[in-house]
């Protein structure tokens, strides 16, 4: 099933099941346990929010032999990682906010594994179990900051900068899914999760041997090739195939 967050009339936030009609409201998390209300919105009647607000985001570089080969980088033995404050992450829809500061400004488009549960030192074998679903994220980067730090906590943690959802799916196998990311109906990145270095199962190993993950918690799997420029005014969808689409639009900060 997919399972959205929303926000409701009374501006309470809740989680939600998609069915055919609309959104049908649960009680509870999906997280420890949610059962399904009578209330079932329309589609149009609904705003989405990112589908989790977790308490880290953690990001593997370069998993994608041919985004490695336009950076100028290698491929590593083992996946390389970083984070992105949770401040980082909007919903569809909200806009992505380009610092003053950061002239050049990336979209990344990534396949995202959502946490279930608490996990740590799980094998590959196992993750599966310790995995709710998968979701889309524009992995957002400001290419000239990154260059003059050396390295990626400011070029990658504006706020705004880590786009979620729409949904997160729960039946969904990662392999083989394509990924795609248009600016104003464009197409600039179009990849498939078959080519990348790292399955799944691997960095969930990795990640959950490095620190402990939360219920919530997301791993961005890495971009294919086609990064490129975004700015103020163009309008950036990222799909992932049997997830959806995550637009978010493009605007000028302060």
């Amino acid at each position: 099933m997919k399972i959205v967050r929303i926000r409701l009339e009374d501006d309470e936030i809740a989680y939600g099941g998609v069915e055919p009609e609309g959104i049908r409201v649960h009680r509870g998390s999906p997280f420890v346990a949610w059962e399904p209300t009578e209330t079932l919105l329309p589609f149009a009647d609904t705003q989405l929010l990112a589908p989790v607000f977790p308490t880290k985001v953690v990001c593997v570089a370069r998993n994608y032999v041919e985004h490695a080969a336009e950076q100028n980088a290698e491929v590593s033995d083992e996946p390389v990682i970083f984070l992105k404050p949770s401040t980082a992450v909007i919903g569809p829809g909200q806009p992505i906010v380009l610092p003053p500061e950061a002239k050049t400004v990336h979209h990344e488009a990534e396949l995202v594994i959502v946490v279930g549960k608490v996990s740590r030192k799980v094998k590959a074998e196992s993750a599966s179990a310790h995995i709710i679903g998968y979701t889309a994220a524009n992995d957002v980067s400001a290419r000239d900051l990154q260059a003059i730090d050396g390295q990626w906590t400011r070029a990658k943690s504006f706020d705004s900068f880590c786009p979620l959802g729409p949904a997160i799916e729960t039946e969904l196998d990662p392999i083989g899914l394509s990924v795609t990311c248009a600016v104003n109906g464009e197409i600039r990145q179009e990849g498939n999760t078959e080519d990348m270095v790292f399955g799944v199962a691997e960095i969930f190993e990795f990640v959950t041997g490095v620190m402990t993950m939360l219920p919530g918690d997301v791993i961005l799997t890495g971009t294919p090739a086609g990064v490129g420029p975004i700015v103020a005014g163009d309008l950036v969808d990222v799909s992932i195939e049997r997830i959806g689409s995550l637009t978010n639009p493009v605007v000028n900060g302060s």
